[in-house]
């Protein structure tokens, strides 16, 4: 199976979240694979802002599983909360 892997070279803030959400049209499953909620990735969609933490880019296309790797520092508060407002919205 194919992949894409998207590495950041500048310890982050270089647009990693943005460029994943734009080819995430084209794939099945999105994985966060390091970090954790200190990296946020601000995404906009038909002109509406969502700020993601831990939840993976790409998580607003309806065929993509998003999926949290194994890497990644996870605080349940913070993605209960984030959870609750992608649903809400």
């Amino acid at each position: 199976m194919p992949a894409t892997v998207i590495v950041g070279t500048q310890w982050g803030d270089e647009g990693k979240g943005r460029f994943t959400d734009l080819v995430a049209s084209e794939v099945s499953m999105v994985v966060r694979y390091q970090g954790g909620h200190n990296a946020g990735h601000r995404i906009v969609v038909d002109g509406e802002s969502f700020a993601l933490q831990l939840v993976p880019s790409g998580v607003l296309y309806p065929h993509v599983t998003p999926v949290i790797g194994n890497g990644v520092v996870v605080d349940p508060r913070v993605l209960i909360t984030e959870m609750d407002m992608l649903e809400s919205r």
